[in-house]
């Protein structure tokens, strides 16, 4: 069987029992990992596949609706199930460790431009910014946050954040209930259930784009992410595929690795939410690390 007939069998129309589901993913996982997992979050040759991420990416995004031998009719392959193997693939991912988390943002402006904003966070709450704000320097910010994590208008602790639900609904309903206990306001003042709704769902995109989630969490938000309807495969674009949501965000996804690469919305270290204007969205880079650059 090749690599085309493994994604065709493991995404399949039909709808077989969910074990059978997830015995096909964890084929098909295995199938582009080689059975291994580089240890490089970036972008790396697949072990063993034969196959680049880029490749992956375009056997996900196109293949083959009817048998080898039969017409050659193409599926596209739909935006729920990209990231449902993305799910996999971040369920199966090394979890990373250091002493400070460390997310960078680039954010394009036209061809020739671009701005970048930068933070590193200790699990005790000490953290330290570079961007415009700073004058492009590494600067240490004075208060101290008890819970320096933020999902949109709720924020926590590492703890909290490693122990969240890992079943979607759960998952969705542990922010829902979150969000309405919190002071959030918008611009205009009241925070209604439609603002705690569509805070929900950029939470959700937190989880897989900037926050330390486990794998099992980050998995859970992927799968969350693919129940919600409107979500549309772009096909291939630079750094995986490219993913249309509700609400007009937009994400890149590599569904070899289960990385978030590009992001149209993001949430800043208080809590705040920045959205780009470029539909390429802004490059995303998150991760553990031991280095604070001086």
């Amino acid at each position: 069987m090749n690599d085309l007939q493994t994604l065709r069998a493991a995404l399949a129309v039909e709808e077989p029992h969910q074990d059978v589901v997830d015995r096909s993913r964890h084929r098909l996982q295995n199938r582009i990992r080689g059975g291994r997992v580089s240890r490089r979050r970036t972008g790396r040759l697949i072990a063993g596949a034969g196959l680049t991420v880029a490749a992956a990416a375009v056997a996900i995004a196109v293949m083959p609706a009817a048998p080898v031998d039969g017409p050659a009719a193409v599926r596209t392959i739909s935006g729920q199930e990209v990231l449902l193997v993305a799910a996999t693939a971040a369920e199966r991912s090394p979890e990373g460790s250091g002493t400070y988390w460390h997310v960078k943002v680039t954010v394009a402006h036209g061809v020739a431009a671009s701005s970048e904003y930068e933070y590193w966070i200790k699990p005790d709450g000490q953290s330290w910014m570079r961007g415009a704000k700073t004058g492009g320097k590494v600067t240490p910010l004075k208060a101290h946050s008890a819970n320096p994590f933020s999902l949109v208008a709720v924020d926590l602790t590492l703890e909290q954040l490693r122990t969240l639900p890992t079943a979607p609904d759960a998952l969705k309903a542990w922010i829902a209930e979150a969000l309405e206990r919190s002071d959030a306001r918008t611009s205009a003042g009241e925070f209604t259930a439609s603002d705690r709704e569509q805070a929900g769902f950029q939470s959700l995109i937190s989880l897989v784009s900037t926050l330390p989630a486990t794998p099992e969490v980050r998995a859970t938000a992927f799968r969350a992410i693919a129940g919600y309807p409107g979500v549309e495969n772009l096909g291939t674009v630079p750094g995986g595929l490219g993913l249309s949501l509700p609400n007009g965000e937009r994400l890149v996804v590599d569904p070899a690795t289960g990385r978030v690469n590009r992001t149209s919305v993001f949430v800043t270290m208080d809590g705040a939410v920045a959205k780009v204007a470029d539909p390429a969205g802004a490059t995303i880079n998150a991760e553990w690390t031991d280095t604070l650059p001086a």
